[in-house]
């Protein structure tokens, strides 16, 4: 009983700290942060929201589809890596910013089909993170 006890009490803990993992773009700095008590939407850190994860898909909040997210990357359209949390780089990471307050978030537009997903790809792309964040948010 102890040890069910002692159990759920680390897993109680480690859920805590998994709400929100930070995004970092080539250069290590952070770009968004994924809120998954939030139904995995992606915020950029001026609190406004641009996407969402749907299974392995990154989808804007106007349906359009930005990539993937693969054991913790986020890849293109190319499969090239254009964002990735800390635990999945081998780069410098940054200290994250503070976090603005949330913003109103969209409503999600119906979704777009996803193109076939390339594999293979383990460099990254020198396109910028945040651009193509913001994409999912241009009507």
């Amino acid at each position: 009983m102890k040890l069910l006890y002692t159990l759920a009490i680390l897993f109680a803990c480690c859920t805590v700290h998994a709400q929100e993992i930070a995004l970092f773009n080539k250069d290590g700095k952070a770009i968004a942060y994924i809120d998954t008590k939030d139904e995995m939407s992606v915020y950029l850190y001026d609190g406004k929201a641009v996407a969402y994860i749907d299974k392995d898909n990154v989808y804007g909040f106007n349906g359009q589809h930005l990539g993937w997210y693969d054991k913790g990357s986020v890849r293109t359209h190319e499969g090239k890596i254009i964002g990735s949390t800390k635990e999945a780089t081998t780069r410098y990471t940054q200290y994250e910013p503070y976090k603005s307050y949330k913003q109103y978030k969209p409503y999600k537009a119906y979704k777009s089909y996803p193109p076939y997903k390339v594999y293979g790809q383990s460099d990254w792309t020198d396109d910028s993170f945040e651009e193509l964040l913001l994409t999912g948010i241009k009507k």
